[in-house]
């Protein structure tokens, strides 16, 4: 009888660490938001999307909303094609991220972007009238040669489709 009333509480201090091991994993995955926001919702969201290839990254030092010193990479895109919004052949977007005085800052949910690389870009205008990625890394899909987003079997000419369903089911 007082081995089974030991082994009752070892089950149960058993039982209450693996109940608060699971509290703690559960808690952390839901306050990351990971969701996959499908492109609909991205395309409906952004204000500007584009086709584009970066032309030039200059870095510089600025503060963000939080009074956070960081860098800001001003990112100039050269558009090929506009999938929404106005059109215009270049177009400015602020990225957090780059290397300035020695220092490098990657930033996880952002893409490092050099010259030359090609993307679909998801954009929401700033009052200063330079643009920034829509959900942050998920507003841009950067583009392979052969027009498939990387690491995915998605192509360019299902995220044009998308975004002109997207974009036609809200004006309707």
């Amino acid at each position: 009888m007082v081995s089974s009333k030991v082994g009752w509480r070892i089950n149960r201090r058993l039982l209450a660490s693996i109940a608060v091991i699971f509290l703690v994993f559960y808690s952390v995955a839901g306050a990351s938001d990971g969701r996959a926001v499908p492109l609909e919702e991205r395309a409906q969201g952004a204000s500007q999307i584009v086709v584009a290839t970066v032309a030039s990254v200059t870095p510089r030092w600025a503060e963000n909303a939080f009074g956070d010193r960081l860098i800001i990479s001003r990112v100039s895109l050269r558009v090929s094609e506009t999938l929404k919004g106005v059109s215009a052949p270049t177009v400015a977007m602020d990225l957090e991220g780059g290397t300035l005085d020695g220092l490098t800052l990657r930033v996880s949910n952002l893409p490092a972007l050099g010259t030359g690389r090609r993307a679909v870009f998801y954009l929401n205008a700033t009052p200063g009238g330079v643009f920034r990625p829509h959900l942050a890394g998920l507003g841009i899909l950067e583009l392979d040669d052969a027009d498939f987003v990387r690491g995915s079997s998605l192509r360019l000419d299902t995220v044009r489709a998308t975004v002109r369903q997207a974009v036609g089911s809200v004006q309707r």
